[in-house]
């Protein structure tokens, strides 16, 4: 039943538009994990390729071509992942790639795209993906090391000189430890603790008892949906009032349901989706956002997620590399790649080259705090 359900997925996904697309169609394969823990990143990142693949086709295309985008659930399975890519690669003849959603994924299957020689723009974080530059792959959320300088450029303001990071076992939280092990110590920090969780635990009352042993000044907790969510129960639980910073993994509303009273006060970096209302009429991404939220809402009536803009601006990429080159082969999508700068998206203004496939610096990012269950900016 569970292959039969990851079929269906893609013929929904085709024919969402109800139109039957030409054979010279631009075809752009995707691998989202709609299903499964990481739901609340494939889910609407899916949304999101179709309703672009919609309102382009509506307009007329690209370059005179239909778009037509495959979509695959790999469920939040790294096996079903690798199988979708291979799907895509070797059977269903896609220009490019976009996603996958989960850092450990992308980094599973990113080395069968430079062999068959197809771009894959990954809709995950982790540095690792785009560090040390591989030609064919590309991503589009800020990096983890972007991230990482925002919290820390937040922790030496407040006066912070002690800090304790929590993380989460997998491929996102590995990279961002990684990260945090390097920039603590080279910012002027003292690391005080290092604890890890898995990302199937439900408590992590014992990591966070060690922590406040250590007497930190801030705590950062690197993860994303539902472990942060217990980490900030558990907090409160504990009667722990140490600052506690999140990552960019939590940058949704889901996670404000998820952690409830225990989100209030929290900080963190994320995209200016998060707070669009108050993003300046002059900020090269105003137009665009706007456009994502009023285009989101008309489609789901729902709001939109800084998730689902990840893969709103890998479409808009790839679709401006075929714009520029005139061209929707794998070779020239990705020759093109490289040669877009100052892009404004979704979750910040591109600027690819060929040792540069994020595109972004830590401007991408606002901090935020979450006041009275939403989300305030705090610079």
């Amino acid at each position: 039943m569970k292959a039969a359900k990851w079929v269906v997925a893609l013929v929904v996904t085709l024919l969402s538009g109800g139109q039957v697309l030409a054979a010279d169609a631009i075809r752009i394969g995707a691998i989202f994990s709609v299903t499964g823990p990481a739901s609340f990143l494939g889910e609407p990142e899916r949304n999101t390729l179709v309703m672009l693949q919609d309102k382009v086709n509506a307009a007329g295309g690209v370059n005179g071509q239909q778009v037509e985008v495959i979509v695959y659930d790999d469920e939040s399975d790294v096996n079903k992942c690798v199988m979708a890519a291979k799907k895509l690669l070797d059977q269903d003849g896609v220009s490019v790639v976009i996603g996958p959603s989960i850092s450990g994924n992308t980094l599973a299957i990113s080395k069968f795209f430079s062999s068959a020689e197809v771009p894959l723009v990954s809709c995950a974080a982790a540095e690792k993906i785009v560090k040390p530059v591989d030609p064919w792959v590309f991503n589009t959320p800020q990096l983890d090391r972007h991230a990482v300088t925002k919290i820390l450029q937040n922790a030496k303001a407040k006066g912070f000189s002690k800090l304790a990071i929590l993380t989460v076992s997998d491929g996102y939280g590995q990279a961002g430890r990684a990260v945090l092990n390097e920039l603590i110590p080279a910012g002027g920090f003292q690391l005080v603790a290092d604890e890890v969780y898995g990302p199937k635990d439900t408590d992590m009352t014992a990591q966070l008892t060690k922590i406040k042993g250590a007497s930190p000044d801030a705590i950062i907790c690197w993860g994303t949906n539902p472990g942060p969510a217990v980490v900030a129960r558990n907090r409160v639980q504990l009667g722990l009032t140490t600052p506690l910073y999140m990552s960019h993994g939590v940058a949704s509303d889901k996670f404000i349901e998820l952690a409830g009273d225990a989100a209030e006060g929290l900080i963190l970096p994320a995209g200016r989706l998060v707070a669009v209302d108050l993003v300046p009429a002059d900020h090269p991404q105003k137009p665009v956002l706007d456009a994502y939220v009023a285009d989101y809402a008309k489609a789901y009536n729902a709001p939109v997620s800084s998730f689902g803009g990840y893969a709103h601006d890998a479409f808009a990429l790839v679709l401006e590399a075929v714009r520029k080159g005139g061209s929707a082969k794998a070779a020239d999508i990705r020759d093109n790649l490289e040669k877009i700068a100052g892009f404004a998206g979704v979750s910040g203004v591109y600027t690819y080259g060929p040792e540069n496939h994020n595109g972004l610096d830590e401007s991408a990012f606002i901090m935020v705090t979450i006041k009275n269950g939403t989300w305030n900016v705090t610079e």
